[in-house]
This record gives C-alpha cells, structure tokens and sequence, in this order.
C-alpha cells in the first residue's frame, strides 16, 4: 500500500476525463479497517467504478470482485465492464459498512477503501481522505465519517 493520490492534475498518465480522486495508506504494519479513501463524482456505480479499478489494477494487481452496501448505491449492476473484462460486483446490507467498498483481488488479496459521499463539500472531503489514510487511525468506513460530522 502506498500512498498516491490521484486526480487529472496530479497523474498525467490518466486521461482527465479518468480522474479519480483516491488516496491510500502508505506501507505500514499498522493496517486498520480501511486502506484510503475514494472520493466518487456521482453515484452511478457502472461509471465510477471503471476508472476506479483500472488505477487500482496498477497498483494491487487485477481487481476481480468489488462488494459495497446496497444503501449508498442507487442502481447495483451484477457485473460492470472495466476496459475488455468484467468485475462482478456484490452488495450487502447488514453485512458491510455503508460507506465501505472492498475490493478483490486474485493475485494479492483484499482492501477496503472508504467511499466519501459524491456530494461531501471538499473541505470535509479532505480530512476524510486524511483520517483514512492516516496509519494510527484504527476506525471503520462508518465511524470515519461519523467523526467527520
């Protein structure tokens, strides 16, 4: 886990239509609950969640399964295209966080990231994004925005 964040600005390498605004915890042995956090534009899961993988698929390995809580997510499709391939993806109510997304991967496990609601106002955004990368913040994807206000 390294810490990045990345945005149009900040990696030239993605086309600025592809934008995603992420930051994940820097390697530690201390892990907690959540790995960073992922700030989403709208709540459209089939278009934010492409972008989303193909920048983690560099960093973790091949995302093949993604989970969410059914309350933050509008419309769930089973299995969302990400460039020639598909990712299924799951949702739960009880079961996971509402503001938890937890992503698989074959080759090298799973993370949780916290999903900062599309319409937080940036200034609680960012200490979002810093609480959830901050490796002596133990708290969940819930109790994180709960403390953010």
């Amino acid at each position: 886990m390294t810490t990045i964040s990345i945005s149009p600005e900040a990696d030239p390498v993605l086309p600025l239509s592809q934008g995603v605004r992420l930051e994940l915890k820097p390697t530690s042995r201390i892990r907690g609950r959540v790995d960073g956090a992922w700030w989403p534009r709208s709540r459209d899961m089939a278009q934010e969640l492409p972008p989303l993988v193909e920048v983690l698929d560099r960093v973790w390995g091949r995302i093949t399964r993604v989970t969410v809580h059914e309350g933050m997510w509008p419309d769930l499709p089973s299995r969302v295209p990400v460039g020639r391939r598909i990712v299924r993806l799951g949702w739960f109510d009880t079961e996971q966080e509402q503001a938890d997304l937890s992503l698989f991967s074959y080759q090298v496990g799973r993370w949780n990231l916290l999903v900062i609601p599309p319409e937080c106002d940036p200034a609680r955004a960012a200490l979002l994004m810093a609480a959830a990368t901050d490796v002596h913040n133990p708290a969940g994807a819930d109790a994180l925005l709960t403390a953010a206000g």
